[in-house]
């Protein structure tokens, strides 16, 4: 990196009061932390911010006081419009991509994302203990986020299920993959295909699915940890591809890609639109509590919403996985009945 005489005379002369954040390069190494932690789904917004910072900028140098209020808006402005850039593939070669300008959502989660790099920062270099404050402004206390729209509802009939389930895909087809796995998911209470990903023999016990959900693991006192029945629909399915999706993923992500692309697929035949692999927890919570009429508690303990050692009454209450059960068991029975209408 190249610097001036003005930016090194402060980088030889720097001390702890003055030093001079790189945000570019704590991006990278925030970065390298999130993946060394096993949270790559927290990573990679990261990166793309880190990355985007750079096109805007036309640098690898951005002090972090250039994102400021007077920046941001800006910035989002840059970030609507259709964007052209590089980016290095695996082999290290140069390639050009062009992203088309961010909807309200996506610029949403962007500037989210870079609200928690800034503010990953601030926690880092700020030491509020011995009164050393480093990053002195906050910008997002002026600028506000935008607002994330209402998400789409994401669930399907019952009938809807029915019709993926009796779909017929050829033998091996991705297609096939799409919809076994999005069915074991709905029959195991809406469990999340990176988790069906990690899965191993170890955790099937005495008939039970015993799994902690990778996507509050680490938020949660209880780990996230949750005990589901193995019901006759989910067994052969299960059983079919545990352990064998590692062999031919390399990573859950790229099983994800592949299981939407086939449920886009069974679903343009279908006539349903926007099938993805959200659709079967939003079903089951949906169906559970719509259909079925259980309480909105017992819901989102089936989907592994609670936790059960940080509300103040379940301190003292020992979870009942039958409760799951019975949940479990009222919906996937709906299939039956509505097959015979």
């Amino acid at each position: 990196m190249l610097l001036d005489v003005k930016d090194l005379a402060n980088r030889l002369t720097q001390t702890d009061e003055n030093l001079i954040i790189n945000i570019i390069d704590f991006g990278r190494q925030y970065v390298n932390e999130l993946i060394a932690e096993g949270r790559k789904g927290s990573a990679y917004p990261i990166l793309t911010v880190t990355n985007s910072l750079c096109d805007y900028f036309a640098s690898q140098n951005i002090e972090i006081e250039q994102i400021n209020a007077l920046m941001l808006p800006n910035y989002e402005k840059y970030l609507r419009k259709e964007r052209r850039f590089k980016r290095k593939n695996q082999f290290g070669n140069d390639v050009n991509y062009v992203s088309k300008g961010l909807s309200d959502s996506g610029l949403h989660n962007h500037m989210r994302d870079l609200r928690t790099l800034f503010n990953a920062a601030r926690d880092r270099f700020n030491d509020e203990d011995r009164g050393l404050i480093r990053i002195k402004h906050y910008p997002f206390k002026k600028h506000k986020v935008i607002d994330a729209p209402m998400t789409a509802k994401r669930a399907l009939s019952i009938e809807q299920i029915i019709m993926i389930r009796e779909f017929k895909c050829t033998p091996g087809s991705r297609a096939e993959l799409a919809k076994e796995i999005f069915l074991l998911s709905f029959y195991i209470c809406g469990m999340n295909a990176k988790d069906i990903y990690a899965l191993s023999l170890s955790a099937i016990v005495k008939n039970r699915v015993n799994y902690n959900r990778s996507k509050t693991r680490k938020r949660r006192k209880d780990s996230a940890f949750i005990s589901i029945y193995l019901i006759p629909e989910a067994s052969p399915i299960l059983f079919k591809y545990i352990n064998r999706l590692r062999e031919r993923y390399a990573e859950s992500s790229n099983l994800n890609k592949a299981l939407n692309k086939g449920l886009k697929e069974i679903g343009e035949a279908l006539g349903i639109p926007s099938l993805t692999m959200y659709c079967a927890r939003h079903s089951f919570g949906s169906i559970a509590r719509n259909e079925c009429r259980f309480s909105k508690d017992d819901v989102a303990f089936s989907l592994n919403h609670i936790d059960h050692t940080t509300r103040t009454t379940d301190i003292y209450i020992k979870p009942d996985w039958r409760i799951i059960d019975d949940v479990q068991l009222r919906v996937v029975s709906l299939l039956k009945l509505s097959r015979g209408k």
